[in-house]
C-alpha cells in the first residue's frame, strides 16, 4: 500500500466526517417542524452550528446555511426568542458572595435559595466565571457558546 493511497483514504474519511458532522448540526435535522417558514428571527443556535461548520469545513457549512435558509429551519417559530435573547443582562439578577467565606457549598446554597434550582457544583458541565459587573455576563456567555 503506497503513501498516496493512505493519504487518499485519510482525506476520504475526513470529508465523510465533515459531511456527517454538518448534517447533525443542521437546523433541518434538528427542527423539521420549522420547514416552510419564509422569514422571522434567526435562531442563534442553528446559525452558530452552521457557522462552525462553515469555519471548519467550508463546503458543508455553505450547504448547511443554504439548506436551512431554503427550508426556513434557521428561523425561530413566530413569537419565540432565542436563548441569547432570553438571557438579556437587563433580566438577570446578581448574588453577591463574600470572597473570604466562599466555598462550593455556599454557592450551591445561595443559588438554590434564589432560583429554586438544585445542582451539584462538582458537575463537570458547570463553569465558574468571576464577573465584576452583571453587564459582563453576556460577553462571557457568548464567548463560551463559541468554544
Amino acid at each position: 500500500m503506497g503513501l498516496g493511497r493512505i493519504i487518499k483514504g485519510c482525506l476520504t474519511i475526513m470529508v465523510i466526517f465533515a459531511f456527517l458532522f454538518q448534517i447533525t448540526a443542521c437546523g433541518t435535522i434538528m427542527y423539521p417542524e420549522r420547514k416552510g417558514q419564509v422569514s422571522g428571527k434567526i435562531d442563534a443556535g442553528v446559525a452558530v452550528l452552521d457557522g462552525i461548520g462553515l469555519l471548519l469545513f467550508i463546503i458543508p457549512g455553505v450547504i448547511a446555511f443554504a439548506v436551512d435558509f431554503s427550508n426556513g429551519t434557521i428561523y425561530l417559530p413566530p413569537g419565540k426568542n432565542s436563548l441569547l435573547e432570553k438571557t438579556d443582562s437587563k433580566n438577570l439578577s446578581s448574588l453577591h458572595i463574600d470572597k473570604d467565606n466562599m466555598n462550593l457549598q455556599e454557592i450551591e446554597s445561595l443559588v438554590s435559595e434564589n432560583t429554586g434550582i438544585n445542582f451539584d457544583m462538582d458537575d463537570q458541565r458547570i463553569q465558574v466565571v468571576e464577573l465584576n459587573k452583571i453587564t459582563e455576563f453576556m460577553p462571557k456567555y457568548a464567548e463560551n457558546l463559541t468554544q
